[in-house]
């Protein structure tokens, strides 16, 4: 089955929510609608939908002139098995002592290595990103400089690949929380297939808010590998949760807003301990003082 697709830009979030309600109800009904924030510092927001046929052509145009934004882009996508294009193209990554793999390349596990399973399937946070190899790389400096995490929190989890590296490698339970239920879903399925269950713990809550974080805060280490914004925002309550001398390790950060983020924390009573750019990600590893 044929999928089609039409995406456009604009300015400002309720002129871009306005287009997305608008877009659902498009004939032929799109299967379905996204509006997104382009993270660059432009303001601007992507909208797209969609379509099991091509979108009527008159009908996009009266929403370009009733919007008064540019040409919607229509693309027409190939047939695609994408889990088994994902396994060709997601070959294993090591960081420092990590190892990440699919199933499929289950033979090519090192020995000397911590290994982290990570299904095709669920490819977010493989290790192939920018910012989660940064992290990886970023928590593996820290234990070879002798660091012990014995209180570990991982916010925005995604696959929990963060924080099932901090439990290979250090004694105590880790917590794990993401603000999308899918999310936890997939992080327990990925605790589950690498034998961590116990030792990552699992919750749906947006940021600390939740009963099972707070209980155990303060943390010594944090994981965040969400976006700028977040992250900016996140930052009076990891000055809260983290420890005096305790780290966060900070990504999903263009390039460009490292400084931004380094000034909130700053401004939180963090230091910068080390900073690294993978393509246009940064990682900031910033410790309390």
């Amino acid at each position: 089955m044929p999928t089609f697709t039409a995406l456009t830009t604009l300015q400002g979030k309720d002129q871009a929510d306005r287009l997305g309600k608008a877009m659902e109800n498009l004939e032929p009904v799109p299967t379905g609608v996204g509006v997104f924030e382009i993270e660059d510092g432009s303001g601007l927001w992507e909208v797209g939908a969609y379509f099991t046929e091509e979108p009527d052509a008159a009908s996009l145009a009266l929403l370009e002139a009733a919007f008064g934004i540019k040409p919607f882009a229509v693309s027409e996508l190939p047939e695609t098995d994408w889990v088994a294009h994902v396994k060709r193209e997601l070959v294993p990554v090591q960081a420092g002592r990590f190892f990440v793999y699919g199933s499929h390349d289950a033979d090519q596990v090192p020995e000397d290595c911590e290994p982290l399973l990570i299904e095709a399937a669920m490819a977010f946070g493989t290790g192939h990103h920018g910012t989660t190899l940064g992290c990886l790389k970023a928590v593996d400096r820290l234990a070879g400089e002798g660091f012990v995490g014995l209180n570990v929190a991982d916010i925005g989890c995604g696959t929990a690949v963060l924080g099932m590296a901090a439990a290979r490698i250090w004694p105590n339970p880790v917590m794990a929380s993401d603000i999308d239920q899918v999310a936890v879903d997939v992080a327990i399925a990925n605790v589950k297939a690498n034998d961590l269950v116990d030792r990552v713990i699992c919750v749906e809550a947006a940021g600390f808010g939740h009963d099972d974080l707070q209980a155990k805060a303060p943390y010594d280490l944090v994981f965040a590998n969400i976006l700028k914004a977040p992250l900016v925002g996140l930052a009076p309550d990891m000055g809260v949760n983290i420890a005096a001398k305790g780290y966060a390790i900070l990504s999903g950060i263009l390039n460009e807003q490292a400084d931004e983020v380094v000034a909130a924390y700053t401004d939180r009573g963090f230091s910068v301990h080390t900073r690294e750019e993978i393509g246009e990600w940064t990682t900031l590893t910033l410790q309390r003082t």
